[in-house]
């Protein structure tokens, strides 16, 4: 039996009255280049986040299949290889958001941000919990421990970020 962190990596923020955001950030024992192609190449991220097809090159359109299970188009805004990426979720309609991550060398490991801006603010602590058990999915993909279990270690961090929602 594993037992899972309380760690929490993630901060919620209000942006509006109805809308708020997420930001996750960990360190991982990887070298930049290796990061950038989990959380760009379609092959690497049906390991630890979803199943994308289309074509994930600036300006490209694509649909994904999360293991959360959501399911919907985007568009690549941004993909300064290995440093930036930008994309928008729905785009277009009044649920969209936007997911940007950045990739910093640091030691002989790299830093990951990943923000998602444009959630309902109701619903930011069910967002950060999925968020973070998709960033946990990412170092089990890079460390070979498996796939972890997406649904229970996101229903676990549920009351934690809760807890840290903003009112």
């Amino acid at each position: 039996m594993t037992i899972q962190s309380t760690r929490i990596l993630g901060t919620l923020s209000r942006l509006d009255d109805t809308r708020g955001a997420v930001r996750m950030e960990d360190v991982y024992d990887t070298d930049l280049d290796d990061l950038w192609e989990a959380v760009s190449n379609p092959e690497r991220l049906a390991g630890w986040l979803g199943i994308f097809s289309g074509d994930l090159r600036r300006g490209g359109t694509f649909h994904v299949t999360f293991r959360s299970t959501w399911d919907g188009p985007g568009r690549v805004d941004v993909c300064e290889a290995p440093h930036h990426l930008l994309v928008t979720m729905e785009p277009g309609t009044e649920d969209e958001a936007h997911i940007e991550a950045w990739l910093t060398a640091e030691g002989t490991g790299t830093r990951l941000i990943v923000e998602e801006r444009g959630l309902p603010i109701g619903s930011l602590d069910v967002h950060g919990a999925g968020w973070q058990a998709h960033i946990e999915d990412l170092e089990h993909h890079l460390t070979g421990c498996g796939d972890g279990d997406w649904r229970s270690r996101w229903t676990a961090l549920i009351p934690a970020y809760r807890a840290i929602a903003p009112a």
